[in-house]
């Protein structure tokens, strides 16, 4: 078990694996990290096969410990086989080895809901479903895929091809519009401080190279104002609908349908085959999972990750704590 932490290596690792996202690459680690945590692509190899789980390698603070969680996102481990043809066995006495050896106390993973990822963590701690996640499949004809909007849906996207246009953010000007959109939508909803990223995350979020980011802004013909936008990213055959907000004003509108379904025809133009939409706020089908519903019925089920390496030094860092569901529960 190989801990990469250099980018041109762990760059090097992606090529040889044909399934991975961009939650997945350096980059977007690297943007992604806060202090006191370092990106490891912790790499598995035997003959052929190779296993890579990228995570975040974090201190227990005043203690010798350390543990591991993934970044925002669709994360968990990836492989350049077939799962279902491969035993991991080898794989896993590899890896808690290194989890012995390092002195980590637990392991915390959103996972991938369209990477196959079970069959790899089967009896390393435990996986739980939050819920669904929406996918437009873009791999099917244009208007294939449209079929499976709800009528409204489709009457409300008719109405604002012709109210509003559709501008893809290519200036500095145009990229911070659509943060200031962003923030805007941000406050109204009460969201945490984690989800103000600051300008220059975006701006070099821009810039990386590693995966293909558009920012789609609707533009509002008759007051000429942008009042919707979005970030959407695009790896191998998958597109994310990451970040994006609405201006106030214009709710009533729901602009976004606009932005939603022009990444979808502009995805099946380019050869894309997944349009994650994500899901709700929480685990159930609340009214923003039944907003992305309305483009599909294609669900997908997101899971999440929890291993404790070493229960009696957990149960010990975790004296004090009130019962959570938040894990590790330490850190609560």
């Amino acid at each position: 078990m190989r801990e990469i932490t250099e980018k041109n290596e762990w760059n090097s690792i992606l090529e040889h694996i044909e399934n991975y996202d961009f939650y997945h690459t350096y980059e977007y680690h690297n943007i992604s990290k806060i202090e006191g945590e370092t990106p490891v692509l912790l790499t598995y190899t035997n003959g052929d096969l190779i296993v890579a789980l990228p995570m975040l390698l974090r201190s227990i603070a005043n203690s010798s410990y350390y543990d591991l969680t993934s970044v925002y996102g669709y994360a968990g481990p990836i492989c350049n086989a077939d799962v279902n043809s491969v035993d991991f066995k080898e794989f896993k006495t590899a890896f808690n080895t290194y989890l012995e050896r390092k002195n980590i106390i637990s392991v915390f993973s959103r996972l991938h809901p369209y990477l196959q990822q079970d069959e790899i963590l089967e009896n390393l701690g435990t996986t739980a479903s939050l819920g669904d996640v929406v996918n437009i499949d873009v791999s099917l004809p244009i208007e294939q895929s449209r079929m499976a909007y709800g009528k409204s849906n489709k009457n409300q996207v008719n109405k604002l091809r012709k109210q509003c246009e559709i501008v893809k953010a290519q200036t500095k000007e145009e990229i911070l519009e659509f943060v200031d959109i962003y923030y805007e939508n941000m406050k109204r909803l009460n969201a945490k401080e984690s989800y103000f990223f600051s300008k220059a995350y975006f701006l070099n979020f821009m810039e990386i190279n590693d995966f293909q980011t558009d920012i789609l802004l609707v533009r509002h013909l008759e007051t000429n104002t942008f009042i919707a936008g979005s970030m959407f990213v695009k790896t191998k055959n998958i597109v994310q609908y990451h970040l994006s907000g609405t201006r106030t004003e214009y709710l009533r509108l729901k602009p976004s349908k606009l932005f939603l379904d022009e990444m979808r025809i502009q995805a099946t133009e380019q050869g894309f085959k997944v349009f994650n939409l994500g899901g709700g706020l929480g685990s159930e089908h609340d009214s923003l999972f039944e907003f992305k519903a309305s483009f599909s019925k294609d669900f997908r089920t997101f899971k999440v990750w929890k291993y404790i390496v070493n229960q009696q030094v957990y149960n010990q860092l975790s004296e004090g704590k009130a019962d959570t569901d938040f894990f590790p529960k330490y850190r609560s």
